[in-house]
């Protein structure tokens, strides 16, 4: 909970065709998803540690991108693109690069027991939370972009 001066609340509006998406890697599959995980357990362990990681935190991060934010969204059910319609205009729409990135281990173990589409619906795929800027700078993770739709 907090209070923001109206006039510094992003709430997608700035976000216009050419700016950048950025991903803010998660510690793992975080909180998404855990019905479905459940059913993979049944069918195949996994032990590695990015199945049960604590949820990292973005405060730094987002510290460091705000002055050049024009939106921001918290991947949680619903995976990538369903977060990232949130904050993207009518008119454009968010084109992510699927490839853009290696995607951590418990994902690989998913992707062995569900489809695509499903996977990308309903998890973060390593990224637990999203900036749109206007320009990439150094460091910057660029995973898609925003386009007319």
């Amino acid at each position: 909970m907090g209070i923001v001066d109206a006039d510094s609340v992003l709430d997608g509006s700035k976000v216009e065709e050419g700016d950048v998406v950025v991903g803010l890697a998660s510690a793992g599959v975080h909180a998404n998803g855990f019905t479905l995980v459940r059913r993979v357990l049944k069918r195949e362990d996994y032990d590695g540690d990015d199945l049960l990681a604590p949820t990292r935190l973005y405060l730094e991060d987002v510290r460091r991108l705000r002055p050049r934010a024009h939106a921001f969204a918290h991947v949680t059910g619903g995976g990538i693109e369903g977060n990232l319609a949130r904050v993207v205009p009518d008119g454009l729409c968010a084109r992510i690069e699927w490839d853009a990135w290696e995607r951590p281990p418990v994902f690989a173990w998913l992707a062995r027991h569900v489809d695509e589409l499903e996977l990308r619906r309903v998890f973060n795929l390593g990224f637990g939370y999203l900036a749109v800027v206007a320009e990439p700078e150094p460091g910057d993770l660029v995973v898609g972009r925003v386009e007319c739709a």
